[in-house]
């Protein structure tokens, strides 16, 4: 090689070094990823979003590493359980016999036990190991058990946030920003709505629905009164600016999510639905940040809305109070310390 080349091949070299420390010093760190509860078809979705040899920006190096399979007497969990944990452990996730086990193994947490009476009780452990998680829909069996579980994240300063994939669909984030309504004044969604006995009918399936409710129109739901028939389930909130949403769950008949948006300058239904990626993109923030996408208060009052439509039922019909169910809920809220 020429000596006069030489120092502009080092300089060359040098120069390239500040970009290559950039690079390594944005990478983000890799985060260990633990299962509880496999139960779900949502288990092996995340994984492979996660996993997955295309998994980049939020995704990017959080990693599935261990899962603990839980599993009850629910139906949809005891008929699902081994074959989601088999489909896993394919994936070359490490299966063990204990939350205990699984905490040891892991930085961050994901729920996804479909029986969200359980939810509490597996819940406990991961905060007070401080370990940041994701409790997938619904965030617990009952409104009490919810409070419960967030008062407890509270109290440990620990990230916790629960959703439902619909919520940050792109249909729906772009209809709740389309400039083109004005303010939104109200509106209408509707899903499949099958019931699971030992829950509120509408903590199963239909909390899709409702949570797209709640992305439209936020919070601040007053009452809410529920109409019942064999096809279909119509729940209609009156919220505290006089605005009116309502949720209709489909049975037996043609039944798909969907949403309306009515808008003080025009009316806009939704596009289209998604998938689990863009969940996953929030809940791969919210394990970086600590910042949950859903505050604690609006998962809560989701739920209070639901258990308000079933006591809307019981009532044949008549008006219940959100503030009402949620004080009875609070002063039953068991402590889990």
């Amino acid at each position: 090689m020429p000596r006069l080349l030489t120092p502009f091949i080092l300089a060359a070299g040098l120069s390239c070094l500040p970009s290559l420390a950039a690079a390594q010093a944005e990478a983000p760190k890799p985060l260990r990823a633990g299962m509880i509860g496999l139960d779900t078809s949502h288990v092996p979705s995340f994984a492979k979003l996660f996993n997955g040899p295309k998994a980049t920006g939020e995704l990017a190096g959080i990693r599935i590493v261990a899962g603990y399979p839980g599993g009850t007497d629910f139906g949809p969990s005891k008929t699902r359980v081994a074959k989601f944990t088999e489909d896993l452990r394919g994936m070359g996730v490490e299966i063990v016999d204990s939350i205990p086990k699984l905490l040891e193994k892991v930085d961050v947490v994901f729920i996804e036990s479909v029986d969200g009476r359980i939810h509490l009780k597996e819940a406990a452990p991961v905060i007070k190991a401080g370990k940041p998680l994701f409790i997938d829909k619904p965030a617990a069996g009952t409104l009490a058990d919810a409070i419960a579980i967030f008062d407890l994240a509270a109290r440990n300063k620990v990230a916790c946030f629960s959703s439902s994939s619909v919520r940050f669909g792109a249909g729906l984030q772009e209809l709740r920003k389309n400039l083109a309504l004005g303010t939104i004044a109200g509106a209408s969604t509707w899903g499949p709505c099958s019931y699971q006995e030992g829950t509120p009918d509408l903590f199963f399936y239909g909390i899709h629905g409702v949570e797209a409710l709640y992305t439209l129109m936020g919070t601040g739901c007053e009452t809410v009164t529920r109409v019942q028939a064999d096809d279909a389930d119509l729940v209609t909130g009156v919220w505290k600016n006089g605005r009116v949403g309502t949720y209709r769950g489909l049975r037996r008949n043609k039944a798909e999510f969907g949403a309306v948006a009515f808008g003080t300058k025009a009316i806009v239904p939704m596009t289209k639905g998604d998938g689990y990626e863009p969940l996953c993109r929030e809940i791969g923030k919210f394990f970086r940040s600590g910042v949950a996408p859903v505050p604690a208060a609006e998962t809560i009052e989701v739920l209070a809305f639901m258990e308000a439509a079933d006591e809307s039922k019981r009532q044949g019909g008549k008006p219940v109070a959100l503030a009402d169910v949620m004080a009875k809920a609070r002063a039953a809220a068991p402590k889990a310390d």
